[in-house]
């Protein structure tokens, strides 16, 4: 079995490929959550299910994924082997995340990285809203008001955040595993 890619690696290909801070944030946000996560469900591969977050949105500025969502994920696919890692655990899971793609979620890693990507966005967003804009200052009572609420940060896709429950974690779960992760890195996140 060929080595799994390591973080200082998959950092050094994301800030080759990605260059808005924004995406460059939301990618160390799900980093942090698929860590967080990966020390519940695969503690043995904490680091991978960091990388995997990480390079979830790879092809984000590298592809026309907003007149053709089935090209994202496959694209990121793409770039990885162009830059030497042809590893299908990590390809398909970069590609579970976006199930327009054509692939849908079958293992813990994948549910894992399509509940996360959407959460970290929402818990971004709800941080959003407070006079200082901290996630420190965000309760899991105000993103579980909020997620009931189906108008606020209408983009984050529910039904997928929900799907951490194919994983034996709930809803519960993954919002204090994201709100915990991401307060770790507030400084990176700008939250």
């Amino acid at each position: 079995m060929e080595d799994r890619i390591t973080r200082e690696r998959a950092h050094e290909i994301l800030m080759k490929y990605m260059k808005g801070v924004n995406y460059i944030q939301h990618s160390y946000a799900v980093e942090a959550i698929m860590k967080g996560l990966a020390k519940r469900l695969a503690p043995d591969d904490v680091e991978y299910w960091g990388c995997v977050g990480l390079l979830h949105d790879l092809d984000e500025e590298q592809c026309d994924w907003q007149h053709d969502m089935s090209v994202h994920g496959p694209a990121s696919v793409e770039i990885l082997k162009k830059e030497g890692i042809d590893d299908k655990e990590l390809g398909d899971a970069i590609k579970a995340h976006n199930p327009k793609c054509g692939m849908k979620a079958t293992t813990k890693l994948q549910y894992s990285i399509l509940a996360a990507d959407p959460m970290s966005g929402f818990v971004k967003a709800v941080a959003q809203i407070y006079p200082d804009k901290k996630i420190a200052s965000v309760k899991h009572k105000s993103v579980m008001k909020r997620f009931n609420e189906l108008r606020f940060a209408s983009g984050a896709n529910r039904d997928y955040m929900e799907m951490i429950e194919f994983t034996g974690l709930s809803l519960d779960d993954l919002i204090d595993i994201a709100l915990e992760e991401m307060s770790a890195i507030a400084g990176e996140l700008g939250l």
